[in-house]
């Protein structure tokens, strides 16, 4: 199985993945976890315990030992680069993109998608070169 070097970029995997396409299964739910816990609003759980804009614990678990075999990886094509992404709030239910959090900072993973051909949001990347490292890779950015 794949070895991401970045956790953030993982998670830009998992939501193509998981959320989008729906190829990688079960998918994760931080309200489903909650709820088994008797944990009815994240929210205010996330706020009372002061874990607000952070990645919890359980879900930082959960995605760092999620297994993506090759095949899912290469059916990859696509990225998109958004704060808004569904994995983010499966992370951290009230993270607002303000700051740094799921930051990519390194794109060695790049090397984990042989058939990646775009990046949407590309310029929101904060690895210095990105633009150059995707279009040396044939990589479109939009």
């Amino acid at each position: 199985m794949a070895v991401f070097a970045d956790f953030n970029f993982k998670l830009l995997v998992v939501e193509k993945l998981m959320y989008d396409e729906g190829t990688l299964v079960p998918a994760f739910s931080i309200d489903a976890r909650m709820a088994a816990r008797g944990i009815p609003d994240p929210t205010s759980h996330v706020f009372e315990n002061d874990l607000a804009y952070t990645v919890l614990d359980e879900s930082r678990a959960f995605f760092e030992e999620l297994e993506i075999g090759e095949e899912l990886l290469a059916s990859v094509d696509t990225l998109l680069v958004d704060g808004g992404l569904q994995v983010y709030y499966e992370c951290s239910p009230v993270w607002d993109g303000e700051d740094d959090l799921f930051d990519v900072r390194s794109l060695d993973d790049l090397a984990l998608l042989p058939n990646l051909r775009e990046v949407i949001g590309a310029e929101e990347l904060r690895v210095p070169g990105a633009l150059e490292r995707l279009a040396a890779r044939g990589i479109s950015v939009s």
